[in-house]
């Protein structure tokens, strides 16, 4: 599967994705290395709420699966990455396009392969801010992943391997 794992290719896939594709999400770039993405969620008369803005369960899944699909990306096979719980903070109505710029800095990755390397479990925690037209933050998406390196790949792994080789 890594092997096809490219941004161009992601971003293709979840362009030609049905839910992302009839709620009017798209995605607009992902990075080379994966560590930046914008997404745009158009206004369309299908996704407007009964007060004829954004519909909320629409701006929320613009956020669904970026974050976990951008650290694949970044951790390639080695790992398990997973949504584990998200919420979100509705603070003005999106009455235009709305737009979010993910990015994963190289402390975060840093960070999760030094605490993940004997296999634990780390759960971090990333902030989007969705914004309309005039970039004004219209909704804020908490997103928790679930990372861990898989048991092929772990130093304690690799330690017992060598030890009883």
């Amino acid at each position: 599967m890594y092997k096809y794992y490219k941004p161009q290719i992601v971003k293709f896939a979840l362009n030609c994705w049905p839910p992302f594709w009839g709620a009017g999400i798209k995605i607009m770039s992902i990075s080379d290395d994966f560590r930046a993405t914008k997404v745009r969620l158009k206004l369309r008369w299908w996704n407007k709420n009964a007060n004829r803005t954004q519909y909320g369960g629409s701006i929320f899944s613009m956020t669904d699966p970026i974050y976990a699909l951008m650290l694949m990306g970044i951790l390639r096979e080695e790992y398990f990455v997973w949504d584990k719980e998200a919420d979100i903070n509705f603070i003005k109505p999106g009455a235009s396009a709305l737009f979010a710029d993910f990015v994963i800095s190289e402390d975060v990755v840093t960070s999760i392969k030094k605490q993940t390397a004997g296999g634990d479990k780390v759960f971090p925690e990333f902030i989007v801010n969705v914004k309309n037209d005039d970039g004004e933050v219209v909704a804020r998406v908490r997103r928790v992943l679930y990372v861990r390196k898989k048991p092929d790949y772990r130093k304690e792994s690799k330690n017992k391997h060598t030890q009883t080789t």
